[in-house]
């Protein structure tokens, strides 16, 4: 089976936050959010991660576990930075948070970020570990066959991962951070596809990425399921610890087939991304046309998008019309980048794609000014990981 390498990969990614998006590119972030007043304000910083860069984070497999912590880290600060436009101005701070504050040497909001990143991975783990083991335990007597259990225990977990995705995306309050969630995946298709990054381009982009992070954790579960059919221990407990154990395993795992299927294209690779893909129906939205030019302004600030579409669609830019208009290459061919889903992730269109193979298909760049162009959807975050669109 050949295996082509997608020629057009920007290697930014970024997740959704309250009224936002935020974009990451190697080791700057930008965070744009919808002011109440109606304004949009940008912040960007550079960010290196827990780990500071250290080579063992850039090792294959290793990266995928630094890069899962380090895109849970980012997305909670980006995540409270975005929230804090839209508390009530007049909150006091509480004698909690000034004890804590004096006890930590104003380290407390930190101290607290961590702890939340804590408790949710413990919790992951009970909900999404512990409590599908528990479940096929009590079919441990009518079913023998430790692998049949391990299979049966995996679709329990599948279950109650596609019954959490359904819960959180019919939730009113989210529906709103999954159209940010689309705009971002709309944003990076947008460019890979080959045209100028503006409202009229993008919202005719595709809301589905292969680099999404819900593919990340769709993978997990699906990995989970093999590697766990090869744990022959009859003690309970023992059973569940090494499940434990294999987590980082599963994650390296699961982190690299992602980033292998953002990074080329073949028949293989687009039918294993296909079930993620499926999924980012429940964790995207279409966004409006403000959520769009948010995500923009997200992305104008840590990518060169014009470097971009020169450097690998040899499009030129004429700065002193005062005009964004590229001249357009002659021979131009086929983008040959799937569209999306990462993600992880990841606008006003009146029709989805009808089939996954419409969303997942390469199409070839319009004019990138948009302009004349007819609104033809292109259908699709490293979890999420470095490049991932989340």
């Amino acid at each position: 089976m050949s295996t082509k390498k997608c020629g057009h990969y920007s290697g930014i990614g970024g997740q959704a936050v309250l009224e936002g998006v935020m974009m990451k590119n190697r080791e700057e972030y930008a965070v744009s959010v919808r002011r109440p007043d109606g304004g949009i304000e940008t912040k960007k910083e550079k960010y290196e991660g827990v780990w500071g860069g250290r080579r063992i984070t850039k090792l294959p497999f290793a990266r995928g576990v630094f890069n899962f912590i380090d895109s849970m880290v980012l997305g909670m600060q980006t995540l409270t930075w975005s929230a804090g436009f839209y508390e009530d101005e007049e909150a006091e701070e509480t004698k909690t948070d000034a004890v804590l504050d004096r006890a930590t040497k104003g380290n407390g909001e930190k101290l607290l970020m961590g702890l939340t990143v804590a408790f949710s991975i413990v919790l992951a783990v009970a909900i999404f570990i512990a409590l599908p083991f528990g479940i096929s335990l009590l079919f441990q007597s009518f079913v023998r066959n430790a692998s049949l259990l391990a299979i049966l225990e995996g679709l329990v977990r599948l279950a109650i991962f596609l019954i959490y995705v359904a819960a959180i995306a019919s939730m009113k309050d989210i529906r709103r951070v999954y159209q940010y969630h689309g705009a971002e995946h709309k944003c990076i298709n947008c460019l890979e596809h080959g045209r100028e990054l503006n409202v009229k381009n993008v919202m005719k982009s595709s809301r589905f990425h292969k680099r999404c992070g819900t593919s990340f954790l769709l993978f997990v579960v699906l990995i989970s399921i093999v590697l766990f059919m090869f744990i022959r221990v009859e003690q309970p407990l023992l059973r569940l610890g090494l499940r434990i154990l294999l987590i980082p395993v599963v994650a390296g795992i699961s982190y690299e087939v992602l980033r292998l299927a953002g990074r080329t294209d073949n028949a293989f690779i687009n039918l294993i991304s296909r079930p993620g893909l499926w999924l980012q129906r429940l964790t995207t939205r279409e966004p409006d046309e403000s959520m769009v030019e948010v995500a923009i302004a997200s992305v104008e600030a840590v990518f060169d998008w014009k470097a971009y579409l020169k450097e690998e669609f040899g499009y030129g830019f004429e700065e002193d019309e005062g005009t964004d208009a590229p001249a357009e290459p002659e021979g131009l061919a086929e983008a040959d980048v799937p569209a999306e889903q990462e993600g992880l992730a990841g606008a006003d269109r009146s029709a989805e794609p009808e089939s996954l193979a419409e969303a997942d298909a390469p199409e070839e760049p319009e004019n990138p000014t948009g302009a004349d162009a007819p609104a033809k959807p292109d259908a699709g975050q490293e979890a999420s990981p470095e490049g991932t669109a989340v």
